[in-house]
């Protein structure tokens, strides 16, 4: 059963020690255009299609600033804080998505190959899931990963996310491994 929140509070930032993860805006395009065509993404998430820049921002307003306004989250930019000289960094996104084909949000994340095993998906996947909990209430939160990503099945389990089943993806080309955590 699908549930459907109606959450009336936007989407806020939230802060970790190292990272700033803020809802995205049609000036993230750049970055979004370059994440969606990283070789990676294409690998373990797949092609979105999204090309330039004005498919970027369609992309960002028809997918996360639209699920913010009505679910009051969504994807994130996770920004690296400045240190020094240096100004903010945009290096991923972390956040949750309400899915058709899923019961509940799940958590889901991607940064740039540079700044992968650093620490900063499991640091910002934990504050999303605070956020969660804590802010929106939630009992439970799941995830979604190919077989082969490896990677990201070991961080779902390090934030305490448990194998579930394995399901098929909707549109019928591939099976996924469902994750899930329960709060009580």
């Amino acid at each position: 059963m699908l549930r459907i929140l109606n959450i009336s509070m936007p989407m806020k930032t939230l802060d970790t020690p190292r990272l700033t993860i803020r809802p995205l805006t049609e000036a993230d395009a750049a970055f979004m255009l370059r994440l969606l065509n990283d070789a990676s993404w294409l690998h373990y998430i797949g092609d979105r299609g999204v090309r330039t820049l004005e498919d970027a921002k369609h992309y960002i307003l028809k997918g996360p600033v639209e699920m913010y306004g009505r679910l009051g989250f969504g994807f994130c930019a996770v920004e690296l804080k400045a240190s020094g000289e240096a100004p903010d960094e945009l290096i991923g996104i972390c956040g949750l998505a309400q899915r058709d084909y899923l019961d509940d949000p799940d958590i889901g994340f991607a940064f740039l190959p540079q700044f992968c095993g650093q620490g900063y998906a499991f640091e910002s996947a934990s504050a999303v899931l605070r956020f969660a909990q804590q802010d929106l209430g939630l009992s439970r939160v799941l995830a979604t990963t190919r077989h082969y990503n490896q990677a990201s099945q070991g961080l779902l389990e390090k934030l305490g996310l448990r194998c579930l089943r394995e399901i098929d993806h909707p549109d019928g080309d591939r099976k996924l491994l469902l994750y899930g955590i329960e709060w009580s």
